[in-house]
């Protein structure tokens, strides 16, 4: 059986600046343009050229070389020409293959956002759409609030779709805009617009406000229409957008759908997605979700001893998908839960050899779970794990050692007269035998810390001039200001690698001093094991 194409729009640089907190500078969206042009995106929409300097700036020129590239923007107003609106001439102008307008479906926002007859708002559609095919340029409409829309009055909906196919619009895009339609409503809207407008010309764009954007799109699918629209992360406006680093693996991996459906990426390039949403995030300068679908960390993570031991003889007993399929890996965690086959895995991906019946692994074990009662969360911190199994094995050689630090923080007026906050770290280390006394000023005790620890590490020096910090969470496990604190902290370097370590302690700065520690002698322990596999190679 042939299989059905489905077209893949991404709209994270456009829908995605929506998000609170999120605002991209044309060198972001430049970077991120070319990463899903690399990964296989059928359309990137790159924002919305005269809404803003950073939109019309990036639309000087086309910013893919696979993927066709999208500009955004309103049809033309009620009572002018395409002509004279000033609007319309800027996108009909902007370096792209595509525009995709916005436009009113719901008569009651025609009557109070436009101000304007039903019948106007359909002559605007029309018009818009015929200017982008005179053009040159490939059209798309997005019927924005078409499902409440369609709810409201079926009828105008219907004829906005309509308007739009028989004007050239290569697709018309039913957006759920306020993101509430629910899944079982989505088949008969769908075989309703499918009278008026055919399938294979038809689209879906999700909002996530009932968290549902997914389920929305796949139902859309199901029910005919054949592009999808979707942000990576699912990030955008209030709750966000369907999620493709979601959808994508869904489509191609899922029997359901894979056995009738193909999209433009390949198996391979498919390989990368987990890489994409990570790298994504770090353009963000955010964390990525842990727990998020396919792409997270904890996505293929088992904790009990019970599942680890399944897993171990059957990877699909807790597993829906080989997590190599989207480049993600298989993490069995060690952890107050876990049992002997935990840690046998843990390590044994580490490369550390243990028998089942070496006493040091009944040691590890009963060191994890005592740490693991007073604060420590190693499932969390898998290089704090690892240096605390290889200290126990007697693998880690001693870099340099802390005979002490100091960690000062003043709040003083400057010489004109504005209230600072100043931190200052003083730490003492011996290197060789020799004492190194390092001072320096952050902002914060934290950074003040970090800087002082790796500002004169004699030969190992340079080794940390690519370690960076880029997360750093605290939390109190019980009440008072006198409480345990845990501090995790993540890494990573030039390599691309993350790292995550952990420090416990009733003293929030000892608490991070311990997992900077650990973050610093893990990153020089492995650049030991690199050097010694090239040597080997």
């Amino acid at each position: 059986m042939k299989k059905e194409r489905i077209y893949i729009y991404d709209t994270t640089l456009r829908d995605g600046q929506q998000t609170p907190g999120i605002d991209f500078s044309v060198s972001d969206k430049k970077a991120i343009a070319a990463m899903l042009d690399d990964f296989g995106v059928d359309y990137v929409e790159g924002g919305y050229p005269g809404a803003n300097p950073t939109d019309t700036s990036f639309f000087q020129r086309k910013h893919t070389s696979r993927a066709k590239f999208a500009a955004f923007g309103m049809t033309k107003r009620p009572g002018v020409s395409t002509s004279n609106d000033p609007g319309m001439s800027v996108l009909l102008q902007a370096s792209s293959d595509v525009i995709t307008y916005v436009a009113k479906s719901w008569d009651y926002h025609v009557h109070l956002a436009l101000g304007c007859t039903l019948e106007e708002n359909l002559e605007s559609i029309t018009s818009s759409v015929t200017a982008a095919r005179m053009a040159g340029k490939e059209c798309i409409v997005d019927c924005e609030h078409f499902f409440d829309g369609f709810k409201a009055n079926p009828q105008y909906a219907l004829a906005c779709a309509k308007a739009a196919y028989s004007a050239g619009a290569r697709w018309v895009v039913l957006c759920d805009t306020n993101g509430g339609t629910q899944p079982s409503e989505v088949g008969d809207i769908v075989n309703a617009v499918k009278t008026v407008v055919p399938g294979e010309c038809l689209g879906i764009h999700a909002h996530n406000d009932t968290e549902q954007a997914v389920a929305v799109s796949l139902a859309a699918i199901d029910a005919g229409v054949r592009q999808v629209q979707g942000t990576l992360n699912g990030i955008g406006e209030r709750c966000g957008n369907a999620n493709l680093v979601t959808l994508i693996p869904t489509l191609m991996l899922k029997p359901y759908w894979a056995d009738r459906f193909e999209v433009g990426i390949s198996m391979d390039a498919l390989t990368g997605i987990t890489k994409l949403s990570r790298t994504f995030d770090d353009v963000l300068n955010r964390a990525p979700n842990e727990q998020a679908a396919f792409a997270g960390s904890s996505a293929f993570a088992t904790k009990a001893g019970i599942h680890a031991s399944a897993l171990l003889k059957e990877p699909q007993t807790y597993e829906h998908v080989p997590p190599e399929t989207v480049g993600n890996h298989r993490r069995v965690m060690v952890s107050d839960q876990g049992g002997k086959s935990n840690f046998i895995a843990e390590l044994k991906k580490r490369g550390i050899q243990v028998a089942k019946d070496d006493r040091h692994l009944d040691t590890l074990i009963a060191l994890v779970k005592e740490r693991e009662a007073q604060g420590y969360a190693y499932e969390s911190a898998d290089a704090s794990f690892e240096l605390l199994a290889r200290q126990q094995l007697g693998a880690v050689p001693q870099f340099f050692r802390v005979e002490a630090f100091r960690c000062m923080v003043e709040r003083r007026y400057d010489s004109n007269g504005c209230l600072k906050t100043v931190s200052e770290a003083i730490v003492k280390i011996i290197i060789d035998g020799e004492e190194h006394l390092s001072v320096a000023e952050g902002h914060g005790p934290v950074n003040a810390l970090d800087l002082a620890l790796r500002k004169d590490l004699g030969r190992y020096q340079e080794e940390l001039a690519d370690l960076e910090l880029v997360d750093f969470k605290v939390r109190i496990l019980n009440g008072g200001t006198e409480a345990i604190t845990r501090v995790l902290i993540e890494s990573h370097d030039a390599s691309g690698q993350r790292w995550r370590t952990v420090g416990v302690s009733d003293n929030i700065i000892d608490a991070s001093f311990q997992a900077l520690m650990d973050s610093v002698v893990y990153k020089l322990m492995k650049n030991r094991e690199l050097a010694g596999h090239i040597a080997a190679e």
